[in-house]
């Protein structure tokens, strides 16, 4: 059986794959194995509320106090869990999947996301049949949990970036933002973070109807984005995704900067100002060649690991680290959260570019990027995939013809039923002709 627990959090498709019986068991597990009180927070999918009130309800019924937040980002989950001491989060949401998916990543007391040894002591309980199924069972009468609505969640959130931002003496004033929320959990408070900072703030994509998010949009569409930043002139473009923990941006020219780069700018200005610890940034094995090169002549030392903001993290905690990122925009500043964070990602890359009196455009040229091309090809098994001697023959021939030029990645996805092919080459041409070549293997 396939494990319940992907790179982040449980993911499926909602009321079929993530069904109200798991998120009120998941709500139970909550109680039983973080503690009483639960920050609950939600995107804007239409599958939110069902999974929301079956969650709460699983939290209630194992004694539990539910503190709701709405829709909220991820990030936001995170910080409010610290903020108010609570046990624990829950955030119901599946990040860049379309909308009939969903899913539920927990955070323990710290707003951490859960090691893989508590998630699997989870997901024995929830396959066992919950506290239902224990001897001691559910509680009754007082002993029954109960729910309280935050008034003030997004308002804690907001003003925690804009005074990250305001405690580094920096303003936004005089500048144009373009941001496209993506139908999704950001809407409200990133466009007013960057107003209080003193932007002109001009957004897109910040109404739901609960089956749009991500679809065309936000940081995996970034098209409307770049024309909005064309349109209105904007010195900077800010994409989410559904729950905001991840950003990508559009310089003035048009031109995407993506997870790579934002680091990149962000590492190099930690270094500037004696806060990058260990002079280290942390990375995936996805990572961009250029990336590598850029802190290396830097005198940044790069660590990489497996992909997921999870493993980077891990790293980031066991030693020591200040600074971790994906390339699609996931990117943890442990100064000021726990886990990833698109809005602060987005206001500290701001704010290290006006501290380095260049323009968005000037400050994305510190790395040089190696094309890569990454293609995702669609499969019913990926375990048989990944053990195919005939796709491991095509990986080891690309690799053999790239020498030292370049690599190749060969990667399942945590999340969907995907297997993704990753060339990096010198030349364009070739890194796309050997990403094709392994991908047509894997489809045939």
């Amino acid at each position: 059986m396939a494990r319940m627990f992907g790179t982040d959090g449980v993911r499926g498709i909602a009321n079929k794959e993530l069904t109200n019986q798991m998120a009120y068991r998941l709500g139970q597990a909550a109680v039983v194995f973080l503690g009483k009180t639960i920050v609950v927070g939600r995107d804007t999918r239409l599958s939110g509320d069902m999974l929301e009130a079956a969650m709460v309800a699983g939290i209630e019924s194992a004694g539990g106090t539910a503190l709701l937040a709405g829709v909220i980002p991820t990030p936001a989950v995170a910080l409010l869990v610290r903020k108010l001491a609570a046990a624990g989060g829950a955030v119901i949401s599946a990040s860049h999947n379309p909308p009939e998916y969903n899913g539920i990543k927990l955070f323990d007391a710290k707003g951490f996301k859960l090691p893989d040894a508590m998630e699997d002591r989870i997901e024995e309980f929830v396959q066992a049949g919950g506290l239902e199924a224990t001897e001691e069972g559910t509680p009754t009468g007082s002993d029954l949990g109960f729910t309280v609505q935050l008034n003030d969640a997004t308002e804690i959130y907001v003003m925690h970036a804009v005074e990250s931002v305001r405690g580094q003496g920096i303003t936004f004033e005089g500048m144009t933002v373009a941001i496209d929320t993506g139908h999704g959990a950001s809407s409200e408070t990133s466009p007013e973070a960057l107003r209080r900072l003193g932007a002109t703030v001009h957004v897109i994509n910040d109404d739901y109807d609960g089956c749009d998010i991500n679809v065309q949009c936000g940081s995996t569409h970034l098209e409307p984005l770049q024309q909005l930043v064309a349109e209105c002139k904007a010195d900077i473009g800010i994409a989410h995704d559904g729950d905001a923990d991840r950003v990508m941006l559009i310089a003035p020219s048009g031109a995407e900067i993506d997870g790579d780069v934002i680091e990149a700018v962000c590492a190099l200005d930690m270094k500037e100002r004696g806060c990058l610890a260990n002079d280290t940034a942390v990375t995936t094995v996805m990572c961009n060649l250029g990336f590598v090169h850029a802190m290396r002549d830097a005198g940044i030392n790069v660590v990489q690991t497996k992909v997921g903001d999870r493993y980077v993290l891990e790293e980031m905690r066991e030693h020591g680290h200040s600074i971790g990122g994906e390339q699609s925009g996931h990117m943890i500043l442990l100064e000021h959260n726990s886990t990833g964070d698109g809005l602060m990602t987005a206001v500290q890359f701001i704010a290290a570019v006006k501290r380095s009196g260049r323009t968005v455009d000037e400050a994305a040229n510190v790395m040089q990027k190696f094309p890569q091309e990454l293609i995702n090809v669609r499969v019913q098994d990926k375990g048989a995939v990944m053990e195919s001697v005939t796709v491991a023959d095509a990986v080891r021939a690309a690799e053999e013809a790239l020498g030292d030029d370049g690599r190749v990645l060969l990667r399942p996805s945590g999340t969907e039923p995907v297997v993704r092919v990753m060339v990096e080459a010198k030349d364009a041409a070739a890194a796309k002709a050997h990403a094709q070549a392994i991908a047509d293997t894997i489809t045939q």
